[in-house]
């Protein structure tokens, strides 16, 4: 994410100046191909070169377009880290190992609880169905309160789920699919109602764009959300900055929650520093407040004793250990988390992907020849130099982008183990896993957009009023 232009460069985390460096490059060649006045070409690469020379003096490394910094990862508040500590917080992701972060320790610093054979099992008795194959793979693999949702649930008493969306381009990426694939397995299988949040004011604050651009950006993201499959019916999409300004029960959660955390508390949390603007410090009780049933007047009909389910990616959980900690104070029930891990750049695990660098993802709007070109062109092979050592060695599979892509979206179980067994030993090329990623992503890709050319504008609009969902409380 890139900060608002009047905030000071020197907060700015390596990772973050490089996608600032990329996004004012695009900047560039967007007023260059458009023939802006030359005195705002002039301005804008003036920006460029400036942050350029940020960046060098910050890492020691000259900017190249498709290379995030890896060597050295600066927290927001200036201090450094060792390089084999894994950088995880709601703007970055990094890591120096080619497999990932590691989950396991992630788990232990953020303090949630794995999910083990007995919870999945635990799932599937009480919802009488085989568990998702995020589940079964450890795609998700932390959670906070998980047993606690399932004891109300075999009590016949109600809970929701909520999850979200920042609205930072027009188009997403696949690996954006991730939590609304999941969530929407969990609203089928438990028969519960969904609210999803776009966060166009977080985009706002944090990205160099309009209010105007991040309220588009919220309603063509929803598109995609609702080409997902969701039921209207059961599903409620709002935009921060349309809800707000409707719903005294959102705004006065947002007002508890602000009055409950202090300024030292929010800095300590999320790194944000003195330079930072005031819309970002009080963000988090905004990302905060869907966790409570008495936002959302309209379906739960006042109630605030109804548990919320939040399945999201982990680097999202310090806004909700800020809720849960605030939550009994406030007299509402704590939120409970299913965790997923990070879906992968093309280029490898050490980052997340990034909408600012279209090689780094394969989006939704992709043509199939896009996506084969990305993959092969641009996936990080666990492969060997030469068919002759590979033939002879394997392929490792853990750094392997194609087999991970491969355990996110190929939902056959013995099929991807007769992939894992083939690539490790040898059997299978580098090339023709490639191949293998190709045929189910371009179908996959397809048939999404086929989906989402039938949401009209009427269609979001339904989604997006605040009304009484199919369900009596």
């Amino acid at each position: 994410m890139a900060d608002s232009p009047n905030c000071d460069l020197k907060s700015l985390s390596p990772l973050q100046l490089f996608e600032r460096v990329t996004e004012q490059g695009e900047k560039v060649r967007a007023l260059k191909a458009g023939k802006a006045p030359k005195d705002e070409i002039d301005a804008a690469v003036r920006m460029l070169l400036s942050l350029k020379l940020s960046y060098k003096t910050t890492t020691g490394q000259d900017y190249q377009a498709g290379l995030p910094p890896k060597d050295l990862v600066l927290i927001n508040n200036g201090t450094t880290k060792e390089e084999d500590e894994d950088l995880v917080d709601p703007w970055n992701v990094q890591t120096s190992n080619a497999k990932g972060v590691d989950y396991d320790k992630l788990i232990v610093r953020f303090g949630s609880s794995k999910i083990d054979t007995d919870l999945i099992n635990r799932i599937e008795r009480a919802t009488g169905q085989k568990p998702h194959h995020f589940l079964r793979r450890g795609i998700f693999f932390s959670h906070r309160d998980m047993d606690q949702v399932l004891d109300a649930y075999e009590n016949k008493k109600p809970f929701y789920l909520y999850t979200g969306r920042g609205p930072s381009s027009q188009a997403m990426h696949v690996g954006h699919l991730i939590p609304f694939m999941f969530t929407k397995w969990l609203q089928e299988v438990f028969d519960v109602p969904l609210v999803i949040q776009l966060t166009d004011d977080e985009k706002y604050l944090w990205k160099d764009m309009t209010v105007e651009k991040a309220y588009e950006y919220a309603r063509e993201n929803a598109k995609d959300i609702i080409a997902c499959g969701f039921d209207v019916n059961k599903t409620f999409i709002f935009s921060d900055l349309d809800y707000l300004g409707t719903s005294a029960g959102f705004y006065k959660n947002i007002v508890k929650v602000q009055k409950h955390v202090t300024f030292n508390q929010v800095k300590g949390i999320f790194g944000f520093t003195d330079s930072d603007c005031i819309g970002k410090i009080s963000f988090p009780a905004i990302q905060a407040a869907p966790s409570f049933s008495s936002s959302f007047p309209q379906i739960f009909n006042g109630k605030e004793n109804i548990q919320c389910l939040i399945p999201c990616a982990i680097d999202q959980d310090p806004y909700f250990r800020m809720t849960r900690d605030v939550a009994p104070r406030i007299g509402q029930p704590k939120p409970a988390l299913l965790h997923s891990v990070f879906f992968p750049a093309l280029q490898g695990a050490q980052t997340k992907m990034s909408a600012s660098d279209p090689n780094s993802s394969i989006f939704l709007t992709d043509t199939p020849k896009q996506i084969k070109t990305k993959i092969n062109k641009h996936a990080f092979s666990g492969g060997r130099d030469t068919i002759e050592e590979h033939r002879k060695y394997g392929g490792n599979c853990d750094v392997d982008v194609s087999f991970m892509y491969l355990t996110f979206f190929l939902e056959d179980d013995d099929r991807l183990e007769q992939l894992k067994q083939a690539y490790t030993s040898g059997e299978l090329l580098t090339g023709e896993l490639k191949k293998v990623l190709i045929e189910t992503m371009q179908p996959l890709v397809a048939a999404h957009q086929e989906r989402r050319k039938q949401v009209t504008d009427e269609i979001v609009k339904q989604f997006m009023t605040p009304r009484k969902l199919a369900f009596e409380f």
